[in-house]
């Protein structure tokens, strides 16, 4: 079995070194083909790759597994799904996964993917668990995974986009990434995949998701563009604007908006987030929608009073 695996990267050089050494180090009955594509970094993100990919080539490094391939590319693109939709153009293996340049894939995950895809020929999309570390890879907390439920993808981020493989084979059928995303188009290849093909859960840790400044997911200059792009994708497969996700939205919006001393103040940012999101689903939903009704449980609302990274790491 060959893994293919893509990393983007641009200007992560004070994390690129151990992403690639996850990659490179895993041990077991497999094969590997590393592809990085870089979007032509400015800092030291092209001399840390060289130096792994010579050290590949001049057969210093200990290969532990079946062997290990290393294309790389450092040329401006469009992003980061350009980036991954260059790499997965190039890449040949049975089993695809792209890994950031800011995360990391625990000892012995690639074994681990690779006896689960074995044992289950039928699988198209299979992910584990992940924890949250940070600047400096500290544990700070525990990624929220469960089985797969089509269904619950609807409102509920459960799979983990670094702890998730996907055969070649299925990538290619479901017409591959979505080009016009920029930040959920992980999301949106789950959905696809989701509804032609079986997915299987395995609940152990495989990777670690970076959270820090200038990541994506937290970074406030692109929060609003990344909630309003998850917003619509739901909403384009499932003609459904859960009033959670809404709510996430509105909770961002207020927050970049109201005067700064109101939105430092969680019980008055809840307050203006919670009519605000009920206004927008209305509009958005054109009227009520009785799915939302099992959203508004006890635990939905426990995170009214909490911050972003609160609720995503559990603390």
């Amino acid at each position: 079995m060959k893994f293919s695996i893509v990393t983007p990267s641009y200007n992560q050089g004070s994390f690129l070194a151990e992403t690639i050494l996850s990659v490179i180090s895993q041990e077991g009955d497999f094969s590997i083909d590393y592809i990085i594509v870089d979007g032509g970094s400015s800092d030291n993100s092209v001399d840390i790759i060289e130096r792994y990919d010579t050290l590949l080539r001049s057969g210093e490094w200990p290969v532990n597994c079946r062997g290990i391939t290393c294309r790389w590319v450092s040329e401006k693109d469009r992003g980061q799904t350009d980036a991954l939709t260059k790499g997965f153009s190039m890449a040949d293996g049975d089993i695809f996964a792209w890994l950031n340049s800011d995360d990391t894939y625990l000892p012995g995950t690639l074994q681990i993917a690779a006896d689960y895809f074995r044992d289950h020929p039928d699988t198209g999309l299979m992910y584990g668990g992940a924890c949250y570390t940070d600047a400096k890879g500290i544990n700070s907390g525990e990624y929220r995974t469960e089985e797969f439920d089509l269904d619950k993808l609807a409102y509920a981020n459960i799979i983990c986009q670094p702890a998730a493989f996907f055969r070649n084979q299925v990538f290619r059928e479901v017409g591959g990434l979505d080009k016009t995303l920029d930040f959920v188009m992980d999301y949106d290849l789950w959905i696809r995949i989701g509804r032609r093909f079986p997915c299987g859960y395995l609940p152990r840790l495989l990777a670690t998701y970076r959270l820090h400044e200038s990541s994506k997911t937290i970074s406030s200059g692109t929060l609003i563009k990344n909630s309003e792009e998850s917003l619509a994708v739901t909403m384009r497969h499932f003609d459904w604007a859960p009033i959670t996700r809404v709510y996430t939205s509105c909770s961002i919006r207020c927050s970049d908006r109201l005067p700064e001393f109101l939105a430092r103040n969680r019980i008055l940012l809840a307050v203006a987030t919670i009519g605000y999101t009920i206004v927008r689903s209305i509009c958005l939903n054109r009227g009520l929608h009785r799915n939302d009704l099992k959203l508004l449980n006890r635990e939905n609302f426990r995170k009214l009073s909490r911050s972003r990274i609160e609720i995503m790491t559990g603390r």
